[in-house]
């Protein structure tokens, strides 16, 4: 541990502390806290904003397939709504990312969760949505383990 000068008011200080215990003034070198898997989460959450725009193609012309067909199959709809959970999800954990609250960090787990749950059973008509709710369900399982891993703030 070694001393460092406040540049306020000249008092010496450890060089661990975040700030100087006379003035407040913050010390220029302590490291900044991130979030668990900080980057790992960010990148997830730009390919949950990208993704869904193939998503919706596919899904779309999986729905105008199935009504030409007149088969009653859902699958082009529960892909729209996979694509708009997959966005909202990928929004939301892009932007919280160095959250440091166990909540925050886990909410965008919800919004995957919830488009994965759309493509249960949707394979007869539509084979790659299994696959996209497949992608949506792993992404929300690494925001709850981000979300279990993360320190109780004090």
């Amino acid at each position: 541990m070694s001393m460092i000068n406040c540049p306020d008011c000249g008092n010496q200080y450890s060089d661990k502390a975040d700030s100087c215990p006379k003035c407040g003034c913050p010390n220029p070198y302590a490291k900044k806290k991130t979030a668990v898997w900080s980057s790992g989460r960010l990148i997830i959450g730009i390919l949950s904003m990208v993704l869904p725009i193939g998503i919706t193609f596919q899904s779309c012309f999986a729905g105008l397939g199935n009504a030409l067909a007149n088969n009653h199959a859902t699958s082009g709809t529960q892909g729209v709504l996979l694509s708009a959970f997959m966005f909202i999800g990928g929004l939301i954990a892009s932007v919280t990312r160095n959250s440091g609250s166990r909540i925050v960090t886990i909410l965008p787990a919800l919004f995957y969760w919830f488009g994965a749950l759309m493509t249960l059973e949707s394979g007869a008509t539509y084979g790659d949505l299994p696959i996209w709710g497949g992608f949506s369900f792993v992404f929300g399982l690494v925001y709850i383990v981000a979300g279990i891993k993360t320190k109780k703030n004090k």
